[in-house]
């Protein structure tokens, strides 16, 4: 089904792949499971990280995670039977009203391996502004690409921007540890 979706939107998903186990673990390894109580995933496909996620996280915890393919939103709906687990099939752009309209007024992390670089400018822009306005203070903005051309907007849009990079993926992967702008 990856694959498939890969040949016929590859501008949306970025890999004919899903991630490697050795992406997944470093990407996620910034979390504090302790105090993660309001995680988002953007574009989980097939739900490679979403399963990890759940398998870490809080039993009080919720994970929101926002698909656009209505393939993948079916699938995750109906092969993941967590209940800490909302599906929302929408644009990543409207993460604060999804986060509004299920009881939360911010997301402690958002995770993201949605291809920025592909995006149109005005939308990146916009994902990336409300990303940084649904985090709560001292939230963290989890990103891998296939290319480092976010960089510069991740920069100026979030007060701190760290970068890492997995070679044990196909594509060799960026990441990027984001902090939300505002305190």
């Amino acid at each position: 089904m990856f694959a498939r979706n890969f040949l016929r939107h590859p501008k949306m998903l970025g890999s004919i792949v899903p991630s490697s186990r050795f992406l997944v673990r470093r990407l996620l390894a910034p979390i504090d499971w302790s105090e993660a109580r309001v995680i988002v995933e953007y574009g989980p496909g097939i739900g490679v990280v979403t399963w990890q996620i759940l398998r870490r996280m809080r039993p009080d915890a919720v994970l929101i995670v926002i698909e656009t393919n209505p393939e993948f939103v079916a699938f995750l709906r109906s092969a993941i039977t967590d209940v800490r687990l909302k599906v929302v099939e929408a644009p990543a752009d409207k993460v604060v009203e999804i986060l509004r309209d299920a009881g939360y007024s911010r997301a402690d992390y958002i995770i993201s391996g949605i291809p920025f670089s592909t995006m149109a400018p005005d939308v990146r822009e916009r994902t990336l502004r409300y990303t940084n306005l649904a985090l709560a203070p001292g939230g963290v903005f989890l990103v891998f690409q296939f290319s480092a051309r976010v960089l510069r907007d991740l920069r100026r849009i979030f007060r701190d921007v760290r970068r890492r990079f997995e070679f044990l993926n196909v594509l060799p992967a960026h990441l990027f540890i984001c902090r939300a702008a505002r305190s």
